[in-house]
């Protein structure tokens, strides 16, 4: 049997892997999706984080990136139509599980405060939640990294996901403007959006967010709420 800990490098993942690896040392496999569209931030995470577990992390992931594939397809993962964690995520993580011996345990960083969730799970492994059996919130994970200076990135989802916010996108403008030329190129190629038209009142195009961010237009809110844990492991 093996102990794996699927850790999408959030903080509640992050968290449990450190911990986890204090209290109950044992031999684990540590997990995480990867698309090939992570921002750099998370991959600079994810070799922070082998160092200091001193564990490789498994990249779990399609043959082919999300590039790859809207090339393959030609068609973009948008609101309606996510594609992109099915084929990225969520069947390679299920081929992964039916590799695993009988009797495998899957850590899940699932908090005490949170309501269960649907994840992704094999038949014949046990689940185990952790942070819900040391009695921990949100405010107790924050605690734990705080106190060994654990930083989180501000963003854990793909560079393109299309769940992400006005201010994410905004964001991913100024602080990556290479990869959002590049969702802005292969926009272009195709002829339709990563983002729903139907979803606010701004432009969907890449290129027409690019205008309105340029003349400083303002988001309502700030748009900067915690992304959508959908596609998270």
């Amino acid at each position: 049997m093996k102990h794996v800990i699927g850790l999408s490098g959030g903080k509640d993942s992050t968290a449990l892997a450190l911990r986890l690896m204090e209290v109950e040392p044992r031999e684990y496999e540590l997990i995480c999706n990867a698309t090939g569209n992570e921002l750099p931030e998370m991959v600079e995470h994810w070799a922070k984080l082998e160092r200091m577990l001193g564990l490789p992390i498994k990249k779990v992931g399609h043959t082919t990136d999300l590039y790859g594939l809207i090339d393959q397809m030609q068609m973009l993962p948008n609101f309606r139509a996510r594609w992109c964690t099915r084929i990225l995520k969520i069947e390679p993580t299920i081929e992964y599980f039916e590799t695993l011996p009988e009797g495998s345990v899957l850590y899940v960083g699932l908090r005490a405060d949170e309501e269960a969730r649907r994840g992704i799970y094999g038949e014949d492994m046990k689940i185990r939640f952790p942070m819900r059996e040391w009695g921990w919130n949100e405010a107790d994970v924050w605690k734990y990294l705080g106190e060994r200076g654990v930083t989180i990135p501000r963003r854990t989802d793909c560079a393109m996901c299309p769940y992400q916010r006005l201010g994410e996108w905004r964001d991913l403008w100024r602080d990556y403007p290479e990869e959002y030329a590049k969702g802005m190129a292969v926009e272009e190629k195709l002829g339709h959006t990563f983002r729903s038209p139907q979803r606010d009142n701004w432009p969907a195009s890449l290129k027409e967010l690019a205008v309105e961010f340029e003349k400083g237009r303002k988001i309502r809110g700030d748009g900067n709420a915690p992304t959508c844990r959908v596609c998270s492991l």
